[in-house]
């Protein structure tokens, strides 16, 4: 009977000394969020210098997504241009939020490279730090010396970012847009993408 009276004192131990396991609660996804400029440079510069050890940006702007609302400074998607000098070639990779369509995938996105010419048009590359200021200091500032044009009436079209090199200035400098390409662009603030200061508008 002591054996018994014993093994089944150990049991009711053993029962009483085990934790309850813990049910882990899956936290819900987080909605696609939008990024600055330097942030889509730094998610698709490695994979531009896996493509070619000296490619070097030549053009960065903006892409609305409808799905993904832009913030001050911060949009759903980027575009950027990369060239190789010794490959006379350029590539396109994008970084999106979302998988936005057949051309514009989720993340970074490399897509085919392209001849190219050379730094014989109007735009020139520029060095992976010859940009200091990101999109929301550009858009503040354009914002703050825009203050005729943002007062006038009506509906403002929705601000873009086109960062490029040209002989127009010393510096690359950021096209603060408000319409969608520079040329249809209603009204322009050009921010110096290495000072930060306004260098021109219109």
């Amino acid at each position: 009977m002591r054996v018994f009276a014993s093994l089944g004192l150990i049991l009711l131990l053993s029962a009483c000394s085990e934790t309850p396991t813990e049910t882990k609660v899956k936290e819900p996804a987080k909605p696609p969020a939008p990024i600055t400029a330097q942030q889509a440079f730094r998610y698709t510069y490695p994979a531009a210098r896996a493509w070619a050890g000296d490619s070097l940006p030549l053009r960065i702007r903006s892409i609305h997504l409808t799905d993904v609302p832009a913030e001050r400074g911060k949009a759903g998607a980027w575009e950027i241009t990369y060239v190789s000098a010794s490959q006379q070639t350029a590539r396109i990779y994008t970084w999106s939020a979302i998988e936005a369509s057949e051309t514009l995938h989720k993340d970074v996105f490399a897509g085919k490279p392209q001849a190219w010419s050379g730094s014989s048009g109007q735009e020139k590359p520029f060095e992976a730090g010859a940009f200091h200021t990101d999109t929301p200091a550009a858009l503040e500032t354009a914002m703050t010396n825009s203050k005729e044009y943002l007062g006038k009436p009506g509906t403002k079209p929705a601000v873009n970012f086109l960062l490029e090199f040209t002989p127009r200035f010393p510096d690359p400098v950021w096209r603060v847009m408000w319409g969608e390409t520079a040329g249809s662009a209603q009204y322009t603030v050009f921010v110096d993408a290495d000072t930060g200061q306004i260098v021109g508008k219109g």
